[in-house]
C-alpha cells in the first residue's frame, strides 16, 4: 500500500520566498562544479575557473544572469550537477541570508521577484527540517521522533503551493540546511530514514508544536479543519510542570480579529506584524487603553508532538517509538516501499560528504540567524 508513496520520495521545496528576491547569488562550493542551464546554452561554475558565482537579477519577465565574462537572459533556468543531478550549492540574497542546499534549483521570473526551487531528496529535506527544529543539546531519541514527525508531513502532505510542493517557512515546516555527518540530527535521520505516521494503514501529515499549554489539542479545538488522522488531546506533565507562559501588548485594532483557540486568526496577525507577535494559540485578552494585553500559555498551535515535552520524555528514557506513540494515540511507524531506497542513501551521503569537506561559510549575522528571527527579517 505504501508503494504509491513512492514519488513522495522527491520534493520541491521553494526556498528563500519570504525575502521576495529580485536578485540572488549562485555560488558553488569548493571542490565542486555547478552547471547552469540556460536554453540550448550552458555556463559552468568553479570556483578554480574564472566562472566562481553568478547573479541573478530579475529584468520584467526574464532572468538576467550574469557572471565573471558572460551575460545571458532567459525565461527560466535549471542548475544541476556535470553530471545532470544534485549538486551542493550556496544561494545568497544580498545582504539578507545564505543558505546552502543540495539538489537541483531552478529558477524562475514573476511578480517582480525571482521564486527559487530546490528539487531534493526526501532524507536530505528531513535533516533540512530537524536541524532547523532542534537544538544542539537535545536528546537522540527527540531528533528521532521530530524526523518521523518531519518525514511524515512531507510524504503525506498535499501539494501547498502553486509551482512547488511546499515552502521553506513555518507555513509548511522551517527548513534550513542539514547539519553535519557528526551530529546527533544526522544519527538521528539515518536511524529513522524511510520511517513514516500511519493511520488505518495510510500515512499522514504529522503536525507538531513548540510547547503545548500542558494537554494538547485537536484540529477542532484551534478552528481547523480535520484531517484524516483525528488527532487526540494528551496530558503533557513536562508543560504542566514548566509551562511556557507569555505576554504581549499589541494595538487594540490589531487585535480586533484576534481570537484566543483560533490558529487561522493568530495566523492573520503573525504573518502581518511578525511571527513572535502572538506565540501561541491560548491566551486571554484584557483592553488597556488603545491597547491589548495577551496573557498566554504554550507556544504555537499545540497540536500534535509537543516538543518540550518530547525532550522530557527522551531525557527520561523513552524511546523515539514510545514518544510517536503517546503523542500520536492509534497510529503506527511504517517504513515507506520504495525501489530508490538505496539510491536515497547515496545522495544523502555524499551530501554529508561535500559538506564536511566544504570550507564555506555564510556570514555569522546570515546563516546563524534563528528561523523565527529569519521570518521576521523579511518583513
Amino acid at each position: 500500500m505504501l508503494t504509491s508513496f513512492a514519488a513522495a520520495q522527491n520534493i520541491r521545496v521553494g526556498v528563500l520566498g519570504l525575502f521576495h528576491p529580485h536578485e540572488l547569488r549562485l555560488t558553488p562550493i569548493a571542490g565542486s562544479a555547478l552547471v547552469v542551464h540556460v536554453d540550448e546554452q550552458s555556463i559552468i561554475l568553479e570556483k578554480s575557473s574564472g566562472e566562481g558565482a553568478a547573479t541573478f537579477n530579475i529584468d520584467r519577465n526574464l532572468i538576467v544572469i550574469a557572471t565573471k565574462t558572460r551575460t545571458l537572459r532567459a525565461a527560466s533556468l535549471l542548475v544541476t550537477s556535470r553530471e545532470n543531478g544534485a549538486a551542493s550549492f550556496v544561494l545568497t540574497v544580498p545582504d539578507k541570508i545564505t543558505r546552502r542546499y543540495y539538489g537541483t534549483l531552478e529558477l524562475k521570473p514573476g511578480s517582480g521577484k525571482l521564486t527559487a526551487v530546490v528539487n531534493m531528496d526526501l532524507e536530505t529535506a528531513v535533516a533540512s527540517v530537524v536541524g532547523a527544529e532542534s537544538t544542539p543539546n537535545d536528546p537522540i531519541e527527540a531528533l528521532k521522533a521530530q524526523s518521523v514527525a518531519t518525514r511524515s508531513y512531507y510524504v503525506a502532505g498535499k501539494r501547498r503551493h502553486h509551482g512547488f510542493d511546499f515552502c521553506d517557512t513555518t507555513h509548511c515546516q522551517l527548513l534550513r540546511e542539514p547539519s553535519p555527518p557528526s551530529s546527533q540530527v544526522a544519527q538521528a535521520v539515518s536511524a529513522t530514514r524511510g520511517m513514516v505516521l500511519a493511520y488505518q494503514s495510510h500515512p499522514f501529515a504529522a503536525m507538531y508544536t513548540r510547547s503545548c499549554s500542558g494537554h494538547t489539542k485537536t484540529p477542532k479545538d484551534v478552528g481547523m479543519p480535520g484531517d484524516s488522522y483525528p488527532y487526540y488531546s494528551v496530558d503533557c506533565k513536562y508543560c504542566q510542570e514548566h509551562p511556557f507562559r507569555w505576554q504581549r501588548r499589541i494595538a487594540a485594532s490589531d487585535a480586533a480579529k484576534l481570537h484566543s483557540s483560533n490558529e487561522a486568526s493568530r495566523l492573520n496577525l503573525v504573518r502581518r506584524l511578525g511571527w513572535n507577535t502572538v506565540p501561541g494559540d491560548d491566551f486571554t485578552m484584557q483592553k488597556e487603553g488603545d491597547q491589548m494585553i495577551l496573557n498566554g500559555i504554550g507556544m504555537g498551535h499545540s497540536i500534535g508532538l509537543c516538543q518540550a515535552g518530547s525532550k522530557a520524555m527522551a531525557h527520561a528514557g523513552a524511546s523515539f517509538r514510545e514518544i510517536m506513540a503517546y503523542y500520536y494515540p492509534n497510529s503506527t511507524i511504517v517504513s515507506l516501499a520504495s525501489e530508490s531506497h538505496a539510491s536515497l542513501n547515496v545522495q544523502m551521503e555524499k551530501y554529508l560528504g561535500l559538506l564536511a569537506g566544504s570550507k564555506t561559510n555564510a556570514p555569522a549575522n546570515r546563516s546563524s540567524i534563528s528561523g523565527r528571527e529569519w521570518e521576521r527579517a523579511c518583513r
